[in-house]
């Protein structure tokens, strides 16, 4: 029972979090990323030979591609190690594209390792590395209240407004409607699950 308690709570805030995120602007991605959880997936799959690495990251309709490309590396990489380095990306490319197009996101070519990713996404694989979600649930609830009680305390600062001043008057409802439609957006969040669960194996609940 507890389980299932904090499993729904951090359904919950995984919501939270995609709508701040939605807010605040385009969300940073790392499963383009050469540190990320694809290319990783990738390495492994061909250092090992097994494909089944890799086609839990795409759509089952895209598996057949990768297949394909995956067999292809592995007789190239046997040549020598110049083309191992090139097959090898190749298929990172191949894979990264078909993923983000699983997604619904556009691909912009392999990004380099180290890139500064922002606090959510380091802390939502850490939560995962260490089995503690305490930590990214305190950080999100931070985020929450920061976002919402920010623009709740500038509707307030604002709502006393003189009846004739109709430019303070514009203003108060320009605050009043960004903090509603806030609320708003973060509430059917919680509602529904993120556009990775929501299509399938292709499940990086990270987009561009």
């Amino acid at each position: 029972m507890k389980f299932n308690r904090i499993t729904a709570k951090v359904s919950v805030l995984a919501g939270i979090s995609a709508a701040l995120l939605l807010a605040a602007g385009p969300a940073s991605a790392h499963c383009d990323g050469v540190d990320g959880p694809v290319i990783k997936a990738a390495q492994q799959a061909l250092d090992t030979g097994n494909v089944n690495r890799v086609l839990i990251w795409v759509q089952p309709s895209d598996q057949a591609q990768i297949t394909d490309a995956f067999r292809k590396t592995l007789d190239v990489r046997q040549l020598n190690s110049s083309a191992k380095n090139l097959a090898d990306y190749a298929f990172f490319e191949t894979l990264v594209r078909v993923h983000r197009a699983g997604e619904g996101a556009p691909y912009t070519g392999i990004k380099p390792a180290g890139r500064d990713l922002g606090p959510a996404v380091v802390a939502a694989d850490k939560a995962l590395e260490t089995g503690a979600v305490k930590p990214l649930a305190e950080m999100l609830t931070q985020a929450l209240h920061k976002s919402v009680g920010g623009q709740f305390k500038d509707v307030i600062a604002k709502k006393d407004f003189k009846v004739d001043d109709v430019a303070a008057g514009q203003e108060y409802v320009k605050a009043y409607v960004g903090y509603i439609h806030s609320v708003e957006r973060i509430y059917k969040a919680t509602e529904k699950p993120s556009h990775s669960t929501a299509q399938g194996p292709a499940a990086a609940a990270h987009q561009d």
